[in-house]
């Protein structure tokens, strides 16, 4: 696929959170995401490839709706294993959803942002 204008490298995602520490453990120790850089206040990490995603404290609370967060795997089964494992707050048990071709579930981090892991039912994904 070629894509019009200068080239994109890599992308991140930056959040906010208030509680550093507690959302660094959740996305090192439990989603099993590696650090790549540790800016005091704000984390980066690779999720895969050259995607990556960052949190940032900051004081005050801010609003987690109409963000979600998605990983694509083969293996949502496993994974709603291993946060359940971990006490992680479900918002929907795996399922089948015909409308966009996808098996999935919902579930929540430290601050309240959705987490959806998905696998494409759609053999028109990544294709």
């Amino acid at each position: 696929m070629n894509r019009p204008g200068p080239s994109i490298d890599q992308q991140i995602t930056f959040f906010y959170t208030q509680n550093g520490p507690k959302t660094w453990t959740f996305y090192e120790q439990v989603m099993g995401l590696p650090l790549v850089l540790d800016q005091g206040g704000c984390r980066i990490y690779c999720v895969v490839g050259d995607a990556y995603v960052g949190f940032c404290e900051r004081a005050g609370p801010r609003p987690t709706e109409g963000v979600l967060f998605t990983i694509v795997t083969d293996e949502v089964d496993e994974w709603a294993e291993h946060l359940k494992a971990h006490g992680v707050e479900f918002t929907q048990e795996p399922k089948h959803n015909s409308e966009y071709q996808i098996y999935h579930f919902f579930a929540k981090d430290p601050n309240g942002y959705l987490i959806e892991v998905q696998k494409f039912d759609d053999l028109k994904w990544n294709a």
